[in-house]
Formats: structure tokens, sequence, C-alpha cells
């Protein structure tokens, strides 16, 4: 597996390049649109070819450039059921297996964040957007966020994968780019399996975040998979 990890200084997003090393037919997880020719160069310097991109959730703190993957590229965007959004090619189920040659990606739905939360597993790392992040989670107080449903969605399911598993998040605030799922059910303040239901929903009640920046804008358009017409 060839992989890379990419990093948007200014709404702290993770962008991912994941590509049999052999075919070099490649994904792109969760693109941001300013960053598109950046993405560009590097698939092109790597002689990658896209075929698919993928999207962790409906993004409130940037615009995707998943149309234009699409436009330009050919690439099919697959989204997680949950988002329920008719621009993807593909609406992904739960354990679904999307085939990248020699790659196995299986789909995880992961609601919590979002209804359309979801994550993606392949060999010895999930792809867990903001459903759950290192040391932290995506926030539950707008877009059909739910901290109880999003507790289910990381014990259950995120926990339930084996702890060597490497955890590569959708954003860090603080330079982290990786941790996995042992460090998680250990030190995750919100999330470690020390803390109940019920002390997790009062942590997330008493987050008072402010307004995401451009969740105005990013919203209707990630909606639209990027596009804003």
């Amino acid at each position: 597996m060839l992989f890379r990890q990419l990093f948007d200084r200014e709404s702290c997003t993770y962008t991912y390049i994941v590509a049999d090393s052999e075919t070099l037919n490649a994904v792109i997880i969760d693109p941001v649109e300013e960053l598109y020719e950046r993405d560009v160069q590097i698939l092109k310097e790597l002689d990658l070819q896209l075929k698919y991109v993928f999207e962790t959730h409906v993004h409130a703190d940037h615009v995707t450039s998943a149309y234009r993957f699409k436009d330009e590229h050919g690439a099919s965007v697959m989204l997680g059921a949950g988002t329920q959004l008719d621009c993807a090619d593909k609406l992904l189920q739960e354990d679904e297996i999307v085939e990248l040659d020699s790659l196995k990606i299986r789909t995880i739905l992961t609601p919590g964040h979002t209804n359309g939360c979801t994550c993606f597993y392949v060999e010895d790392r999930v792809f867990t957007g903001d459903t759950l992040m290192v040391r932290g989670c995506g926030r539950t107080d707008f877009q059909e966020g739910s901290a109880d449903t999003l507790f289910d969605s990381v014990r259950e399911k995120l926990f339930a994968l084996p702890d060597s598993t490497l955890v590569f998040p959708g954003h860090d605030y603080k330079g982290r780019t990786c941790s996995s799922v042992a460090e998680e059910k250990a030190h995750n303040p919100r999330l470690k399996m020390d803390n109940s239901r019920d002390q997790f929903v009062q942590i997330m009640n008493d987050l008072n975040l402010p307004y995401p920046k451009k969740i105005d804008e990013a919203v209707p358009a990630n909606s639209k998979c990027g596009r804003r017409a």
C-alpha cells in the first residue's frame, strides 16, 4: 500500500491518499477545495490514477473538492449511506467492501457527529473522520449530532477493531498525526473505556464550542459534493 497524509492549515483537515503500490490505482479521502491543485500535483508526481473519492461525512469546516476530481479525473464519489446525498456515485452500506486491486477498503457506518459519518478500514489502519480523533471526537451539538449515538459508534464499532489498528483522524488541532485503537481506549479523555455513557454525554453537553466559521458555506456545498451552484 502506498500512503500519504496531507494537511490543510486553515481547517486543520487531514486528506489521505491510499493506493495499490503495484497498479498505482488510488483513492483520496476528504480532499479540500483550496488544496485541489496540491493534491493533483502529488497524484501526478506519484503516477497515480485516481479511482475514488471517499468522504467521511458532510463537512462543516471546509468545502470538498470531490466534484472536481469527479469532473476532471473521472473519479467516483463514495459516501456513507447515512448521508443520503444524491451527488454520490455510490452510497456505501455497513461492511461494504470497495476493492482497489489488492486493497480491500471496508465501510464502517459511525453516526453521531452527523448521521452520515463513515469510517474506512484498510489493512492495519482506519480513517475515522470526525468520529474519533486523537484524544477527542467530533462535536455533537449540530448537524444531526447525538452524543449517545457517537458513543455507540465508537465503543461498539471502532473500539472493536484490533488494538493495534492505527487511527488516522479527519482533523487535529495540536499537530498529532496518528493514534491507535489501544491508545484511544486508554487515553481519550472523552471516550476512554473508564468513562461511562453518562459521563461522555455530560462532557459533550458542556463543551460550549463556537459556531463553525464556514458552516453556512460548507454544508450546502458539501451536500452537493462541493458544488456551489
